[in-house]
């Protein structure tokens, strides 16, 4: 089961709430995974969904605001045999125009397209309309691989709407064309989970929050890791140069005719050349710091530049 099955299979349960959340809710449902067939005269209004528990949400959701028993038809994806599509039906013609009427989808007998002002008026509305956008045509990605949370829509008005909607609760939200339609998306992160949060899907979110921590701390770790190789690799590459200027200054005149101080130096690092600048200083008698060490080992480089060049 995919993340976003368990985030809407999550929202699918939770309690419906007052009846003008519910109103909110069925709104988004029939905005967005709606159609409306009309025949003569004949109307039938048909909600379509892949997921068995929306499909008896939605159905409730008839049931409690117009008291409709409306019809559930089961059929297979054409391309996909085995995911079932559930399409929740009201075909008598006067219940439809009362249904749309009363969610502010119809006026004086003409379909609108213009959200229905009451949707936006209380913040707990608000919240149901998103919950039924996001069940009906919306998706988030598994945190493990991606952050990001999509609703798909075929109407720019639509779109701009849910971005108008989202942004009430101080969320940014971006619109982008996708073949026939519109998606509404949010990439970062502590958007999702606030988004999440608003919308009721609690357990996705705490399940998000894990996942984002475990990811945080193996990135650290993870950096950590390539911070100590590049410091050791840089060790151990200095200390190769560092050997091999010795050497040249041996073959040229002899170790043992350094001045004391980088005589001791060059000794130590060729008996320990898989010590740091810091731990030859500690070997030193007395011992030197870091800088220091380092200032001889320059000294003594510049040396052997000047063999090596008269050859």
């Amino acid at each position: 089961m995919t993340y976003a099955l368990h985030a809407k299979n999550e929202l699918a349960r939770r309690e419906l709430g007052s009846v003008c959340c519910q109103s909110a809710e069925l709104t988004a449902f029939i905005r967005l995974g709606g159609n409306i067939q009309i025949t003569g005269r004949r109307i039938t209004l048909n909600v379509v969904t892949s997921n068995p528990a929306v499909a008896r949400r939605i159905f409730t959701l008839f049931k409690n605001i117009f008291n409709l028993s409306s019809e559930i038809l089961v059929r297979k994806k054409i391309r996909l045999r085995k995911n079932n599509v559930y399409l929740i039906r009201i075909s008598e013609p006067a219940k439809v125009k009362e249904v749309l009427s009363r969610l502010g989808m119809m006026r004086g007998g003409a379909l609108i397209r213009e959200p229905d002002s009451r949707v936006g008026q209380s913040k707990c509305c608000r919240r149901s309309y998103l919950r039924g956008a996001f069940l009906s045509a919306g998706s988030v990605s598994n945190p493990e691989s991606s952050y990001h949370l999509e609703i798909y829509t075929d109407y720019q008005e639509q779109a701009e709407q849910l971005v108008g909607t989202i942004e009430t609760f101080n969320l940014k939200a971006k619109i982008t064309t996708r073949k026939n339609g519109f998606l509404v998306y949010i990439k970062d992160s502590d958007q999702i989970v606030e988004f999440l949060s608003v919308i009721g899907a609690h357990s996705a979110l705490l399940n998000f929050e894990n996942v984002r921590i475990i990811k945080g701390i193996r990135n650290s770790i993870n950096r950590l890791i390539n911070f100590e190789t590049a410091n050791v690799n840089k060790t151990v590459e200095a200390a190769v140069n560092q050997t091999e200027y010795i050497r040249i200054i041996d073959r040229a005149i002899g170790v043992e005719a350094l001045p004391d101080p980088l005589r001791q130096l060059a000794e130590l690092r060729l008996h320990h050349p898989e010590a740091s600048l810091q731990e030859l200083g500690e070997m030193l008698a007395p011992p030197l710091g870091k800088s220091g060490v380092n200032h001889r080992m320059r000294k003594l480089e510049k040396m052997a530049d000047r063999f090596s060049k008269n050859g």
